[in-house]
């Protein structure tokens, strides 16, 4: 985690501090529930839940020693408890309370990432109504296709997050199990009750069946949907650095007062925001291949998976807040040109209309090639000779033969693109 991508409120949840916590929290409860079975007695679970703590210092110092981080733990928190410790940990394995734990990070994680997804859309949403009508081109191969309007690309950006949000919801539920089956899962020395009390207090559900760790899978669709979140912000962002091209210059980012863009040109304004989430994008990912090579373990359980998840469940978290937020901040701050949007428009003649009037033939009676070959030869006039386009089909006797001039006039008619805009926005924000 690097800090100049991390916010707090998310890395917090990856700090040794919050780590501990949780895991002192699965043991307490754990005894709690045993207590009530009857299977340890009512004082050591008292004694837990009053005197139990810890102390990170000395947690390392007894890791260095024992070279295993949960009976580091426990001997800690041993030290706080007194003799009841004892029964702590009875019948449990490591792996019910690192996996327990990892799964409560990634849904306090998952319960971020939603919010920052909430601020998105509502900032998308907003510029969306803001330019629903501003027209711009559209284009296809980077190359000008037909008008569309700024507010339809940012609701098509609004409807591919508003999916993401529901992809993470869905990883978020699949991702909320708890474990506590003891050694390869068979509940041989717990009770299966003490793993309910244990979910149901954590806000988890019971993993129907584990073989001492929870299955990967889970993860892996976790992480899964992370990296298509990150390919979202990454699509939204080259959209903006490729309309804030100076021979494009149709939106680009808020440039603040003192910012500058380059130590060498004075002059320049850079989409430094947009490049940055794309490499953002580019890491987050990353992480998705790993986390689905940790589903394939050894028998029961390994600890392959281990090394990866210590670093991919607070980067790839870490990271993508911190890319959601970014993301959000340059949409609400995103200047548009509506006169610039214009001017690119006609910079093809009105070839933009071409379409338009090859239906015109084809609903006047020329058949499908003929008025392809007519609409193109015109067209590719207007590519190779700088021309307009109406005047060189009002100026073809071919054309002019089939249409009459008013009827070709009203294929330019830039509202006839956009005429279902509103329609189109009812969908998207159904809402």
């Amino acid at each position: 985690m690097i800090p100049r991508y991390s916010r707090s409120q998310m890395t917090d949840i990856w700090e040794p501090e919050n780590k501990f916590r949780i895991w002192l929290k699965i043991e307490v409860t754990a005894a709690e529930a045993m207590a009530e079975l009857g299977l340890i007695p009512k004082e050591a679970a008292e004694a837990a839940k009053a005197r139990g703590g810890f102390d990170i210092d000395r947690i390392d110092e007894i890791e260095r020693e024992v070279k295993h981080d949960v009976i580091a733990f426990l001997t800690s928190v041993a030290e706080h408890v007194g003799p009841e410790a004892r029964f702590l940990h009875a019948g449990l394995t490591s792996s019910d309370v690192l996996d327990t734990c990892f799964n409560v990070q990634l849904t306090e994680a998952a319960d971020i990432l939603i919010a920052d997804l909430d601020a998105l859309l509502a900032a998308l949403k907003a510029r969306a109504y803001e330019h629903k009508h501003t027209i711009t081109v559209g284009r296809s191969h980077g190359i000008h296709a037909e008008p569309t309007t700024f507010g339809l690309k940012l609701a098509q950006a609004y409807a591919e997050f508003a999916r993401n949000r529901e992809r993470m919801v869905r990883a978020r539920e699949e991702v909320a199990t708890c474990a506590i089956s003891g050694a390869v899962g068979t509940f041989a020395h717990v009770d299966p009750r003490v793993e309910a009390y244990v979910a149901e207090k954590l806000g988890l559900r019971p993993e129907p069946i584990s073989t001492q760790v929870i299955p990967r899978d889970r993860h892996a669709a976790f992480f899964a949907t992370l990296a298509v979140i990150a390919s979202s912000v990454e699509r939204l962002a080259t959209e903006i650095r490729h309309l804030q091209r100076t021979e494009v210059l149709e939106a680009e980012e808020f440039f603040s007062a003192g910012q500058k863009g380059s130590s060498a040109m004075p002059h320049k304004r850079n989409p430094v925001l947009s490049e940055n989430l794309t490499g953002l994008a580019r890491i987050v990912r990353g992480y998705a291949i790993p986390a689905m090579e940790n589903v394939a373990l050894w028998h029961e359980r390994d600890i392959s998976h281990s090394s990866v998840e210590r670093m991919i469940g607070p980067d790839a978290t870490v990271t993508l807040d911190f890319a959601l937020a970014r993301l959000t901040g340059v949409i609400e701050g995103l200047v548009v040109y509506p006169e610039r949007m214009q001017a690119n428009m006609d910079r093809l003649g009105g070839l933009i209309h071409s379409q338009r009037v090859l239906l015109a033939l084809t609903n006047a009676g020329v058949s499908r090639e003929d008025a392809y070959r007519l609409v193109q030869s015109n067209a590719m006039k207007v590519w190779q000779e700088n021309k307009d386009f109406l005047t060189e089909l009002l100026a073809d006797p071919d054309v002019t033969a089939a249409l009459s001039e008013d009827t070709i006039r009203d294929q330019f008619d830039l509202g006839y693109h956009t005429k279902h805009v509103d329609d189109i926005f009812a969908r998207v924000f159904a809402d």
